[in-house]
């Protein structure tokens, strides 16, 4: 009887990869990597365990954005104290913190749990081409589409 391959913690192999987003879609780009994140895209995915890799975003400043969203878009968060609503449109967020935005996103697209929380520790977040990973040799990787 054969039975269905369950990765752990000891069996999981993990490789660092580095993504440019130079010219990607935001919302495009956030998906994959959370997928990569995740574990998804190897054949030894289990959900219940975190086998994903480790991603380095780079050139996180030249992220695009379709349509009028660079203007509409919203990113809203309240201070704790009263009347302290904050908001910031999507322009502006990229021209300052390039790097949350992205985060904040793929964030988003992770499950919102305990093994969520230890997925996102995994990502590696740059504004410009340089990135402090070389010792682990990350591989260079292409996005679909």
């Amino acid at each position: 009887m054969r039975t269905t391959y369950m990765a752990n913690a000891a069996t999981v192999e993990r490789k660092w990869l580095v993504v440019d987003a130079e010219g990607q879609t935001l919302g495009r780009l956030a998906s994959e990597v959370a997928a990569i994140l995740r574990g998804k895209t190897k054949p030894t995915f289990t959900p219940h365990v975190d086998c994903g890799d480790h991603v380095v975003i780079i050139n996180a400043e030249k992220i695009e954005l379709t349509g009028k969203k660079l203007l509409s878009k919203k990113y809203i968060h309240h201070t704790g104290f009263p009347g302290g609503i904050k908001e910031r449109t999507a322009q502006d967020m990229r021209a300052t913190r390039a790097r949350a935005m992205l985060e904040r996103t793929i964030k988003g697209m992770l499950p919102h749990n305990r093994l969520g929380r230890q997925m996102f520790t995994k990502l590696h977040v740059y504004e410009g081409a340089q990135h402090p990973h070389a010792a682990q040799k990350p591989e260079a990787y292409e996005l679909r589409g």
